[in-house]
């Protein structure tokens, strides 16, 4: 989960990227009482300040808010604290879907890309 792990050397503290994904995981745990059986979520955007830096080794904790809820789009605030500081916030929309027919289009699409491809031989 490191900067340097993601290619900014020279730097061994919580990366921006790894930061995104705890709050993407805070906000699938915080509706997962609000899905029906066969429904999941998709984030569809985020808005992040990363605050300060967390050296590595120190505990994460993830604080998500449902602040509104349109139709199938479920939006949050969502704050980040190490040990010692508030660390980061976040902006973030997720949109609930029906797996199954997910995974039908992605196979379409997926499916499409191949017909699409030159033939080898």
């Amino acid at each position: 989960m490191s900067a340097e792990q993601h290619g900014n050397p020279g730097f061994p503290v919580l990366a921006t990227p790894a930061l995104l994904g705890l709050f993407e995981k805070a906000a699938i745990a915080a509706m997962a009482d609000r899905l029906a059986a066969g429904e999941g979520s998709v984030g569809t955007g985020a808005s992040l300040q990363h605050l300060a830096a967390t050296p590595l080794g120190q505990t994460v904790t993830i604080i998500a808010r449902i602040t509104g809820v349109e139709g199938k789009r479920v939006s949050f605030a969502l704050d980040a604290h190490d040990e010692h500081e508030k660390i980061g916030t976040c902006s973030h929309d997720r949109f609930i879907v029906d797996i199954a027919r997910f995974g039908d289009r992605l196979a379409k699409k997926t499916a499409n890309k191949a017909s699409d491809s030159p033939a080898q031989s």
